[in-house]
């Protein structure tokens, strides 16, 4: 591990421990030429599940992008960064869960959607709209209509 202010290669570990999620390991060390302290963070690396988008086109499973479009569907509602990141980790628990290498970034948006549902239901109605691409405001109503069966079934 390189000291982040000297570039030394020789530093030690005087510290470690899992995090609150208990996903990583926080590393406290110790750069023995310029004696300074930084931290590190350690993850546990699940073997890279591929996403199959749309047009056919694979990438590599980002939790980022999937923060990234809970945040955009979030937006002025009443739901913390806290609330977006465990859904995004439960979300990229279940992907690593599958087995497999592959899924489909329909299965990930499904998966997104079954998270907003539960979380906030204007985030879901955004996120649905675009994920689903309501062609007409028919099938926009539908989705709220459907949205509205479930709360009452659930009630």
């Amino acid at each position: 591990m390189r000291c982040p202010y000297c570039n030394s290669t020789n530093t030690r570990v005087v510290d470690s421990r899992s995090t609150d999620d208990d996903r990583a390991i926080r590393r406290r060390r110790l750069c023995e030429d310029c004696d300074k302290r930084f931290s590190t963070y350690e993850r546990y690396e699940d073997s890279t599940v591929m996403i199959i988008k749309k047009d056919n086109t694979r990438e590599a499973f980002d939790p980022r992008k999937v923060i990234s479009g809970i945040v955009k569907s979030c937006q002025k509602r009443p739901v913390s960064m806290d609330q977006i990141e465990e859904v995004a980790k439960n979300i990229e628990t279940k992907v690593n869960h599958t087995g497999k290498k592959e899924v489909t970034s329909t299965y990930i948006g499904e998966l997104v959607m079954d998270e907003l549902k539960d979380l906030d239901s204007v985030a879901y109605v955004r996120f649905a709209s675009v994920y689903r691409e309501f062609k007409d405001l028919e099938s926009f109503y539908e989705e709220i209509i459907n949205l509205k069966d479930d709360k009452g079934a659930n009630s």
